[in-house]
């Protein structure tokens, strides 16, 4: 084991493992992985040995932005490519009762940071709330410039008018009582801009109809199918004719495009790349074509958190980028698209429960706890249990065989980063909130229901 105390000493130790290069440029550390399993305390810069004893690689390059960031060798990091790092340190766990989400701080600062970074300009961005539905996470967002924003309920657009955002875009197509919570909302928050999207004539007239009868007036984006077949139509006459539908419907004010490409997970970055232009390109022309038969688009909302740093390449003033995932990030991501340096800024906590058999340990992390959309046995990384294998999961229960068995007891703490945070968030009621290692109270889920008020 390298001496953990003495970051030099560790390095230069490590350094002269067999099968190791360094890298030809870049400042290299050690991180300390600070384990709060039984109270322990390792270091990230301990050698790890893979089946056939050959040492695999820990070290992290510091950028000049002070992250770290995981380096590629040929000897690959073994069984789980998330390593803990020192700002995934919880100082006092007994406060917390698990399972719970903990959000740490800072991560989330600087996950925003490098949004606004990649968009080149706060003002580019419309980000979408799904992932978090916090209203701290909102006033992290405007206190760097992000004023408008996107969501998917009237729970969170409610979230995001009392929290102070003035330019609300609620992505979905608006149906059945949701029409009447759309005019209870303009008369709620007068002063905030509330856009919806549509893809059908009838929602169109409906919602007009409602509109118009109260005398105030909502924008509609025309919802564009990319490809993924999920809502939205694609560019050509039946498209067209519903835009103009919009714009001489009594109540309703045409807004624009959303192109969100979900389709879009190539994990070559330049294949994506070619994807998005492909699909900018068809969008673009089917934009000036209805700016040239005298029909206003004044924004297209583009692009999800595998996206959006490809449509911010691109120089169009009318593009409105629109991740969601980043703020928080999660392995799913991390694996599909490679190129993003977002950290995994939330986690879910849990605790040992059960040693049933002498290679499995017991969780109290069920499906309750965690998303449960992907497949079972990839719902979540145990970071600090490389060999994990997930064999049973039930609504408050996740066994797990690994090697290291042995290593745990009831009560001991792990903490684990989800495949899928966005609907992960919305199964808990509050976060807990962790600065510079220290819990700094709660944030609430507020938006986690379908309504609030309205």
């Amino acid at each position: 084991m390298i001496d953990r105390s003495d970051s030099d000493t560790s390095l230069r130790s490590y350094t002269n493992l067999p099968g190791f290069s360094p890298p030809n440029s870049g400042c290299w550390t050690t991180a300390r992985i600070y384990d709060d399993f039984c109270g322990a305390e390792r270091s990230s810069a301990a050698i790890v040995e893979s089946s056939d004893h050959k040492a695999i690689e820990l070290a992290h390059r510091v950028t000049t932005a002070g992250k770290l960031n995981r380096l590629s060798s040929a000897t690959p990091f073994a069984p789980n490519k998330t390593a803990m790092k020192s700002q995934y340190h919880i100082e006092d766990t007994a406060q917390i009762i698990s399972p719970a989400l903990v959000v740490f701080r800072d991560l989330v600062e600087e996950n925003l940071r490098m949004m606004v970074a990649i968009a080149g300009d706060a003002q580019r961005l419309r980000p979408h709330c799904k992932t978090h539905k916090m209203r701290e996470v909102v006033q992290m967002q405007l206190s760097q410039g992000i004023v408008k924003h996107k969501c998917a309920t009237f729970a969170e657009a409610e979230m995001l008018a009392t929290t102070g955002v003035q330019d609300v875009f609620l992505a979905y197509n608006l149906v059945g009582p949701n029409i009447a919570r759309a005019v209870d909302f303009r008369q709620r928050f007068p002063g905030v801009t509330l856009s919806v999207t549509a893809d059908h004539a009838d929602p169109i007239q409906q919602l007009g109809q409602a509109m118009a009868a109260e005398k105030i007036t909502i924008e509609v984006l025309l919802d564009i199918d990319t490809g993924q077949h999920r809502t939205g139509l694609p560019v050509g006459d039946m498209a067209r004719q519903l835009y103009q539908q919009i714009a001489q419907t009594d109540g309703l004010i045409p807004g624009g495009l959303h192109v969100y490409d979900g389709q879009n997970h190539q994990v070559d970055v330049d294949e994506r790349r070619q994807a998005v232009r492909v699909c900018w390109d068809s969008v673009a022309a089917f934009r000036d074509a209805l700016v040239d038969s005298g029909h206003p688009v004044p924004r297209i909302v583009a692009g999800g958190t595998g996206s959006f740093p490809l449509f911010a390449e691109l120089s169009d003033n009318t593009i409105e980028l629109s991740p969601g995932t980043c703020v928080f990030h999660d392995t799913g991501y991390e694996e599909n698209f490679p190129d993003l340096d977002f950290q995994q800024a939330a986690v879910v906590l849990t605790r040992v429960v059960s040693r049933p058999t002498a290679n499995r340990v017991t969780f109290d992390l069920g499906y309750k706890a965690v998303a449960s959309d992907p497949p079972a046995g990839g719902r979540l990384s145990f970071p600090e249990i490389p060999d994990a294998v997930e064999v049973l999961q039930n609504e408050e229960h996740l066994v797990i065989e690994t090697a290291e068995s042995e290593r745990f007891t009831p009560g001991c703490v792990q903490l684990t980063i989800p495949r899928h945070i966005c609907p992960t968030s919305a199964l808990h009621k509050q976060a807990y909130v962790v600065s510079g290692g220290k819990i700094d109270g709660t944030w609430t889920v507020a938006a986690r229901d379908r309504q609030l008020n309205i």
